[in-house]
């Protein structure tokens, strides 16, 4: 069995885990969005608003796998591979509005804390936690949860969740053995935390990726270091190391190799660099070989200045 064919496998668990975790997700969303709005709880609600951060994830990797698929056109030379990325900067910024609302609400019930309907909020709650268990227990089972980035962030949503409705079974039992009517918000407070920081974390993540940042799992000292150890190279620079989607990075560099090598001895070198640097996770490389004479510069990073405006010489 090939890598492709492995490949097409784990995606195609994949996108069926996913679609059927959004379908139990979304509708437990909306059951728990209507008994937070009837019970008059804030958990419930809470929770639901963490529901449908999940869901819209959820939504978001599945549309990414579908779109991924999307071949590149003339118009985008990388496909759809991006959307990812931006909907994840969707996805964060959603999650940290939530969190806010829910901040706001819950200072204004721990001054006046309404009455809530507990055993129906505790019916509500119950059947959520059992509802996050099955869908992690099916990612589990069924999917690719520890490499990819995508299915590791929907997972890691689930599991959060469950916190949310364990909270929310907690508020529901003070507030019927105590009447302790600060439980509720108090849970609810909880649940905005964990809301506000996979907000964070998915926005920070998505937005470095954006910026072109260096990828998480790229150690640039020893990508140097690999392409100036290869034979026949002289020296690097002008490297840019980015990531175009979650488990796709590309590097680019000038590398200064002998004026006498002939491009047909350059090629195994440039295989050669290739190869290594597959092991360190880059996946698309592209390097422009120069002479000694050639080289204008010599530092590492890029140094492209913008030309002023008038200026039609050519550097």
């Amino acid at each position: 069995m090939g890598h492709d064919h492995a490949h097409d496998h784990t995606h195609g668990a994949n996108k069926k885990v996913l679609l059927i975790s959004f379908l139990i997700i979304t509708t437990y969303m909306v059951v728990e969005a209507v008994g937070g709005f009837l019970t008059n709880s804030l958990a419930l609600l809470a929770d639901a608003g963490h529901m449908l951060s999940d869901s819209i994830s959820l939504a978001i990797a599945l549309l990414a796998f579908k779109l991924g698929e999307k071949v590149a056109s003339r118009s985008k030379t990388f496909g759809y591979k991006r959307f990812e990325i931006l909907a994840a900067v969707l996805n964060g910024v959603t999650l940290i509005v939530i969190a806010i609302f829910i901040f706001y609400e819950a200072i204004k019930r721990f001054a006046n804390p309404p009455e809530v309907a507990t055993t129906g909020m505790l019916i509500i709650s119950s059947i959520g936690l059992a509802i996050n268990v099955l869908v992690a227990w099916i990612m589990m089972r069924g999917a690719d949860v520890e490499e990819n980035l995508n299915m590791k962030g929907a997972y890691l949503h689930v599991i959060s969740d469950m916190l949310g409705s364990i909270g929310a079974i907690a508020a529901a039992l003070l507030m019927m053995f105590f009447g302790w009517g600060w439980a509720d918000p108090l849970a609810s407070v909880i649940v905005a935390i964990l809301v506000l920081r996979s907000g964070y974390f998915v926005s920070k993540s998505a937005l470095h990726v954006l910026m072109e940042g260096v990828p998480q799992n790229v150690d640039m000292d020893e990508v140097i270091q690999t392409i100036r150890n290869a034979d026949g190279v002289l020296s690097v620079h002008d490297l840019h190391v980015w990531s175009i989607t979650s488990g796709l990075n590309a590097l680019s560099c000038h590398a200064v190799v002998d004026d006498k090598m002939t491009i047909a001895e350059s090629e195994p070198v440039i295989r050669t660099i290739e190869h290594n640097l597959s092991h360190q996770n880059i996946h698309h490389v592209t390097i422009q070989l120069e002479t000694p004479a050639h080289q204008h510069d010599d530092s590492i990073l890029c140094q492209v200045k913008p030309k002023p405006a008038g200026d039609h010489h050519q550097h």
